[in-house]
């Protein structure tokens, strides 16, 4: 199977119908380990609409192909789920790591977040779970301190 039907195939599997930026992102979301920003995909995609680079993750995201994550960094990113995801409280979520040197996010999928039991009343919706330090792409560089 070509490259492109192999595309196309992820994304009607998700229900999202193909056009040429929803395989343009995806495969550039594919190519990446970290997670990605509006910002940076603008960047990469300098001849595209904002709106429509911002709306192809929206419906990315409601078909849960990808999830978004609050890093603290005050801008969402945005990460493929992995096979099988549901986006489901007691099973999908799992770790980020945020670097503070690079300013990277990627997610940590085998260190799943444990079942938290709240009390009687609560009803969770979502969780987020983000450790900043220094990834193991920086932690072999000399880091400068104020």
């Amino acid at each position: 199977m070509s490259a492109i039907k192999e595309l196309e195939a992820n994304l009607v599997m998700h229900k999202i119908k193909p056009t040429a930026m929803r395989l343009l992102v995806l495969e550039y979301l594919l190519d990446r380990e970290a997670a990605v920003g509006l910002t940076e995909l603008y960047r990469a995609f300098e001849k595209s609409d904002r709106t429509t680079l911002y709306r192809t993750l929206k419906v990315f995201e409601e078909n849960r192909m990808v999830h978004s994550i609050d890093d603290g960094t005050g801008v969402p990113k945005y990460a493929l789920c992995e096979d099988g995801c549901k986006c489901e409280i007691e099973r999908d979520l799992h770790l980020h790591f945020h670097c503070s040197v690079c300013d990277e996010t990627v997610c940590l999928t085998n260190h799943k977040i444990p079942k938290i039991n709240l009390p009687e009343g609560y009803i969770a919706e979502n969780s987020d779970f983000v450790v900043t330090g220094i990834c193991k792409k920086c932690s072999g560089k000399k880091v400068l301190s104020c």
